[in-house]
């Protein structure tokens, strides 16, 4: 091991195992991660503070959309996976598409998937898909810090190598030790983000101006995942992509620039009073 690295914490991936079954980090992480955002959702969509009259989701709409919102993310962030970092492999070995516990989820698969399942249910539920979109940007965060956290229990998406006196030597990631990436993108798409978020709705009152929220995560979560990509190895099937770019710069990008027009858009309206517009 070179010198002054430190060692990857000896953390076994499965929890428990129960003959052929097994419990694993990072399956708990994304129910923990679905769990605690159906919780804060809820108590926000009670919060009368947060709306000041507007129309919004009751709390039994929450509570029915957390089956859509967990279908959205899981087959949303594999298929992402599957398209944006690896198709070649699994055209070649299609049963592997269904081997989510084995890892490989893409945010942005799982971005598009919730937002399609969003659409879906307020349009069926006649809510404002808007506002669910704001909703959806105040606790996404919380998904994301679990999704990293796990990430770094695997030993998987490690960081580039690097000399700094917290590098990790990844078992997975050669002799090097390596940015913990990981625990940077958890912090900068978890903590950083959930709070500034928090901030924007509790002293901002960016609930009540629908698609402002939304736009603010959509651009802060592209921005805070383009700086991790500077510290976070590629994908080494993909590698570097024009001018140094990684694809999770690539498809980030798209993310800052709609997130900023939404956000706008938003400020621009005449606040919203009353139900909601779509």
């Amino acid at each position: 091991m070179p010198f002054l690295a430190l060692p990857f914490p000896a953390i076994d991936p499965v929890l428990v195992e129960f003959g052929p079954f097994a419990i694993r980090w990072y399956a708990l992480a994304y129910i923990a991660g679905i769990l605690l955002a159906w919780r804060l959702m809820r108590r926000e969509v009670a919060d009368e503070r947060l709306w000041n009259g507007m129309a919004r989701p009751q709390p039994v709409d929450i509570d029915d959309f957390v089956l859509w919102a967990t279908l959205g993310i899981i087959l949303g962030g594999r298929l992402g996976y599957v398209l944006f970092y690896d198709p070649v492999y699994f055209l070649n070995n299609p049963t592997d598409v269904l081997k989510v516990w084995t890892g490989g989820m893409s945010f942005h698969g799982g971005f598009l998937g919730t937002v399609l399942a969003m659409v879906l249910f307020a349009r069926m539920r006649g809510l404002s898909v808007l506002t669910f979109f704001d909703l959806a940007g105040t606790v996404a965060p919380i998904g994301l810090f679990f999704g990293r956290i796990a990430n770094f229990i695997n030993g998987e998406l490690w960081g580039r190598p690097s000399d700094v006196p917290w590098a990790i030597a990844f078992p997975t990631g050669g002799p090097e030790p390596r940015h913990p990436s990981q625990l940077y993108e958890a912090a900068l798409e978890g903590v950083v983000l959930f709070l500034l978020i928090r901030l924007a709705v509790t002293r901002f009152s960016t609930l009540q101006r629908p698609g402002l929220t939304a736009g603010l995560f959509a651009a802060g979560y592209g921005a805070a995942r383009t700086i991790a990509e500077f510290f976070r190895m590629p994908d080494v099937q993909i590698g570097y992509l024009y001018g140094g770019l990684t694809m999770g710069m690539l498809l980030s990008a798209p993310m800052i620039l709609a997130g900023l027009a939404l956000a706008l858009w938003a400020v621009r309206r005449k606040p919203a009073s009353g139900p909601n517009p779509s």
